[in-house]
């Protein structure tokens, strides 16, 4: 259960006070109020909080002050001033000292509920930036991926020259190779770890829904708008977004986008007046853009101003040598999680390991190791379930029989799904692509069938 975000709420007006607590009933946060600004501030470094409101004029210590001592105990929490018309100048010599920000008497209730989710909003972002770094360096290798290969020592190279530069960059490989993990590698290596990094799915989200999260909305833009609400490149303003199948969007999309990746200015839906931003720009994708761009499914000059570096992420197949430590990174990870005395597969196992093919990449095997892990009965694990398992096909298997790259995926697909008895979620794991990729696939091959 996610624990209430905690408010401190300083005023030596009791009717502020009282005000305040009427106005937190039944909100997402806890807020608690104070009089007493030495009182709060006691409250303060022994409990911390999320988030402190504080009048500028209070008898005993005034806001300025508050904000010092509080910024003494911890330089990130927000800080946001109370002050009236004739104080404007003394909130900007707040802010100077480490306010937040300011917000003017008499202030709208509605104005201030605003305020308090965007900071909130905010400090649980950079919260979760700091777990997300620190995830990347407690991981067995620096960069948050798992191997020592040569192909996986050319895209360690890769990121290292690209970490501190805001350039755009494509990330290209198959599903379940890790292109996120890349993704993640290039920001959090950067000088611009401590800025947001935001992973958005297009594959899974409606040209409107899509709109909206990116771009943001204006109250009252379409049904259901009852506030303004920012979009994602605004809070990613200084960081990276991350657009996971951007082969994905349509046409429509891809105009939009392109105009904000050259002008770095984004227009909510429903409003008019642009905001400047400052994102980085990482895509990834399992299909062949420059395919799609000779085919005219994807627009060119998206792609070239997309394409500025280009990582291509290997498949499992062609990094054969790091399966090993895979396997034995994700049976550390799993005996943990699931409390199980389990070593390793025995050597049999093993080499079956590294002679399939792994058409769901580091997922598939990630997937293997859990279950496999879930279920042991001692230390040393054979392999139990051989139906996504086996060597490849020798030559002469497939001498009668050479259907196309699309063919071969289709007929994996169902064989998967028919394994797992029609389970669409399983299917897509074992996959290692999410439901509505699935959900696509299938559809399109119900139309193929209906056209044969």
């Amino acid at each position: 259960m996610t624990q209430q975000a905690q408010i401190l709420f300083v005023d030596d007006d009791p009717k502020a006070g009282d005000l305040m607590r009427r106005f937190s009933e039944g909100a997402a946060y806890q807020c608690q109020v104070f009089q007493d600004p030495r009182e709060a501030l006691r409250y303060f470094q022994q409990h911390g909080a999320d988030l402190v409101i504080s009048d500028l004029r209070m008898p005993g210590m005034t806001g300025m002050e508050l904000c010092t001592a509080v910024r003494d105990k911890d330089s990130e929490v927000p800080f946001i001033i109370i002050t009236g018309y004739a104080e404007i100048d003394n909130a900007i010599d707040a802010l100077r000292l480490g306010a937040t920000d300011f917000i003017k008497k008499p202030f709208d209730m509605d104005e201030l509920r605003l305020q308090i989710e965007k900071t909130l909003q905010h400090r649980a972002l950079l919260r979760e930036n700091r777990l997300l770094r620190r995830q990347l360096k407690n991981e067995q290798q620096r960069y948050g991926m798992v191997g020592q290969s040569a192909a996986m020592q050319q895209v360690y190279a890769v990121i290292n020259k690209i970490a501190d530069i805001r350039c755009n960059v494509i990330i290209e490989g198959e599903s379940g190779t890790g292109k996120e993990l890349v993704a993640r590698a290039i920001h959090f290596q950067g000088q611009y770890a401590d800025k947001p990094f935001i992973v958005i799915d297009c594959g899974a989200l409606s040209d409107t829904l899509l709109e909206s999260e990116l771009f943001g909305h204006e109250k009252g833009a379409f049904t259901g708008a009852v506030k303004a609400k920012a979009g994602l490149l605004e809070e990613a303003s200084g960081g990276t977004v991350f657009l996971d199948e951007i082969g994905n969007i349509s046409d429509t999309m891809q105009i939009k986008l392109l105009r904000v990746i050259q002008e770095q200015q984004v227009t909510r839906v429903g409003g008019i007046k642009p905001t400047d931003i400052d994102v980085r720009f990482i895509v990834a994708t399992n299909q062949d853009l420059t395919q799609r761009v000779r085919q005219g499914t994807f627009r060119h000059d998206l792609y070239h101003r997309l394409n500025v570096v280009s990582v291509h992420m290997p498949a499992l197949r062609e990094r054969v040598d790091d399966i090993p430590e895979l396997v034995n990174y994700f049976i550390d990870r799993y005996a943990k999680q699931y409390q199980r005395q389990v070593t390793g597969f025995n050597a049999e196992a093993m080499q079956q390991l590294m002679q399939h093919g792994w058409p769901g990449n580091v997922r598939e095997l990630q997937n293997l190791v859990e279950r496999h892990v879930a279920l042991a009965d001692g230390p040393v694990m054979q392999l139990q379930d051989l139906r996504t398992v086996r060597p490849e096909h020798s030559e002469d298997e497939l001498a009668g029989d050479l259907p196309s790259l699309e063919e071969l995926e289709r007929r994996y697909v169902l064989k998967v799904m028919a394994n797992f008895h029609g389970n669409r979620e399983t299917t897509a794991e074992v996959l290692g692509i999410n439901k509505s990729t699935l959900y696509r696939k299938l559809q399109q091959y119900n139309k193929e069938d209906a056209g044969n």
